[in-house]
């Protein structure tokens, strides 16, 4: 299998660094940080880290969404695993590898504000050009319109591991 390199593994931590930096002032140590599964595992790892070598140690949960299946091809989306903790009266920031419609995004930010959520903010580790239902407040790299792997992007559950972000096109 042939992959182009597009964001290498140091690019990617110095990119995850500045966004600790720049989104550090807006966050407190009362947020919760709501990964969502399967793929922004990677992501929001690293920023969580990065947040706190800011000083903000914040809370920590996930959500497992569900669209793709195997496949390449988005569908409907599925609550396959809700959070563990109430978000009611937080501020939270929901951490994903990648925007490009924005479905999973928007579910997760919908899902979080019925559930009682004061703030919810979004961070991306990637973001396509194409038109979506949603924007993140946090991008970490403007991606080309490629079909991404690594770093928690994945083709039919494979590849995500890789230590930085590739095309298979």
């Amino acid at each position: 299998m042939t992959y182009d390199i597009l964001l290498s593994e140091a690019d990617i931590a110095t990119r995850i660094e500045a966004m600790a930096k720049e989104m550090a002032p807006r966050l407190t140590e009362d947020t919760v940080g709501i990964c969502l599964l399967t793929g922004g595992i990677w992501f929001a790892a690293d920023l969580t880290r990065a947040l706190a070598r800011q000083g903000l140690g914040i809370g920590f949960d996930s959500m497992w969404l569900s669209s793709y299946g195997d496949g390449r091809q988005s569908g409907e989306m599925i609550l396959r695993a809700d959070l563990q903790r109430p978000v009611s009266g937080k501020q939270v920031l929901i951490m994903d590898d990648v925007l490009d419609t924005g479905a999973s995004l928007k579910f997760a930010r919908d899902h979080l504000l019925r559930a009682g959520a004061t703030e919810v903010l979004t961070a991306v580790m990637a973001s396509k050009p194409i038109e979506r239902q949603i924007e993140a407040d946090y991008v970490g790299w403007e991606a080309p319109k490629r079909y991404l792997v690594g770093y928690g992007l994945d083709d039919g559950g494979r590849l995500r591991g890789l230590p930085f972000i590739g095309a298979l096109d």
